[in-house]
């Protein structure tokens, strides 16, 4: 049995969020000199965390959605620096190694909407 299936930990959650809020502020306050970076204004929906806490993904997206793939190899470049401020700013014994993917949850909710306003499915859930 993998641990895929299983729901994150409670510790998992918590370090999560307190690297996804490290890295809301660096964002916010404009750390990186980067011009593609600084060009967008970032969310961070979520960072998932490794059972170990060794490895943390976290999920940006670039508020219009635009140049997300370049911004995502761009973040890639720094995540050393920022690994250095999220650690100034998060008090762990060993700072996870940070991996930058794009979010699509917006996306993939938008083409649920659209899905279920389809004809086929308004017509088979009916009045």
């Amino acid at each position: 049995m993998t641990n895929r299936n299983k729901a994150p930990s409670q510790r998992q959650l918590k370090v999560g969020e307190l690297i996804r809020h490290a890295l809301a502020d660096i964002f916010s306050r404009g750390a990186i000199r980067d011009e593609v970076i600084e060009r967008h204004s970032l969310t961070v929906p979520e960072v998932r965390m490794t059972p170990d806490l060794k490895l943390a993904t976290v999920y940006v997206l670039p508020l219009g959605g635009g140049e997300v793939d370049e911004v995502v190899a761009h973040l890639d470049q720094h995540k050393r620096y920022l690994r250095g401020e999220v650690a100034k700013r998060v008090s762990m014994k060993f700072m996870p190694e940070l991996r930058f993917k794009a979010d699509t949850s917006f996306e993939s909710s938008r083409r649920i909407d659209e899905l279920l306003a389809s004809p086929k499915v308004v017509r088979d859930l009916g009045d």
